[in-house]
């Protein structure tokens, strides 16, 4: 009697795990085709901005990805989201993983984990995924993918992980470049106050698998990054270009003029500036986010994504600058307005 209940026992066990299995092998695995993306947002920047430690005589390849994916498993997920990145690619370097917890406010950034054999860069939300609901992130790394020859020429390639509703590319120039071209051709162009080329692509219900591949090359004298070219530029102090002096990232790009001009972005949140388009034919895209304003969190892979070290035996004066040049870069970069840059200013002063 004692065998028949413990063999019913193991029978009903094994019929209920069969149930409980699977469903904790859902909520823990990553699988892409369970989240297409609402939106897909990738920002190349070649030169524009170098990391600490980077070779100034090396061009930087700076790559954004702003996503936005919807979990459609059926269930609440608490595992790791994993993106794919070239991680063996000459320089790879992960500098940032961040996650958009709220509306109309500023990133929190994630501890991540790179497989440079998978070519993955995974984090786990700060909270889980709920089933139906969307999560929005932004992915940045590094690599030393700009060949220098006659001309500096890169290729960038991306492959879609799952089904995207709205996939925006957009390219931008290095400061003072000459002879940029970029094949195939974007359809849609503008230039920023301070004479930064943008080329970008709108691409609508994109399916898993599909891949697009883009060549950029262009004439530079130089290292000095598109950053710091801006930095020591001083705008005119004229009603024109009033707006770079007081307005955000997407006055900048707008001339002041974006006022009776309709905008997208990335689930209307603060997905970076904006390029401002001509006659209805251009779209709307957002500019590079590069925020500064949360602490880095810890990570078992620390050396992946070292924090900003300041010099410990400089002087006072010396570290302010810094810190104002930080403060201006996120300026440009549409993190903060104008008001926001004059309070932390004052207390640098």
């Amino acid at each position: 009697m004692l065998k028949k209940k413990l063999l019913a026992l193991f029978a009903i066990s094994s019929f209920l795990s069969s149930f409980i299995i699977p469903n904790a092998y859902a909520e823990t695995t990553f699988l892409p085709e369970k989240f297409p993306y609402t939106e897909m947002q990738i920002q190349v920047m070649p030169e524009f901005d170098y990391p600490e430690g980077w070779a100034k005589d090396t061009p930087s390849l700076l790559v954004g990805q702003y996503g936005t994916i919807s979990n459609k498993s059926g269930q609440d997920f608490d595992g790791k989201v994993e993106i794919s990145v070239p991680a063996s690619e000459k320089g790879f370097q992960a500098y940032l993983v961040a996650e958009f917890p709220e509306d109309n406010k500023p990133e929190v950034q994630r501890p991540f984990d790179v497989d440079t054999e998978k070519g993955i860069i995974s984090w786990k939300p700060s909270k889980a995924i709920k089933n139906n609901e969307t999560y929005r992130f932004v992915v940045e790394y590094y690599t030393s993918a700009v060949e220098v020859k006659d001309k500096r020429s890169f290729t960038y390639e991306y492959s879609c992980p799952a089904e995207i509703g709205t996939l925006d590319v957009i390219f931008y120039a290095p400061m003072e470049a000459k002879e940029i071209t970029l094949e195939p051709k974007a359809p849609n162009n503008t230039q920023s106050e301070y004479g930064e080329e943008l080329f970008y692509y709108q691409y609508k219900d994109v399916k898993a698998g599909d891949s697009y591949k883009y060549t950029f090359s262009y004439q530079k004298d130089g290292f000095k990054s598109t950053l710091d070219a801006i930095n020591e530029k001083q705008p005119p102090n004229d009603e024109n270009h009033a707006s770079v002096k007081n307005g955000t990232a997407t006055d900048q790009l707008s001339g002041g003029s974006g006022g009776d001009r309709p905008l997208i972005g990335m689930g209307g949140a603060i997905v970076i500036g904006i390029a401002i388009i001509i006659s209805g034919v251009f779209v709307y895209l957002g500019l590079k986010g590069k925020s500064q304003s949360a602490p880095k969190a810890s990570s078992s892979k620390a050396a992946n994504h070292p924090p900003k070290k300041q010099p410990v035996k400089k002087e006072i004066k010396s570290i302010s600058v810094e810190d104002k040049k930080e403060l201006r870069k996120k300026l440009l970069n549409g993190k903060i307005d104008q008001e926001t840059y004059d309070e932390e200013m004052k207390k640098l002063i």
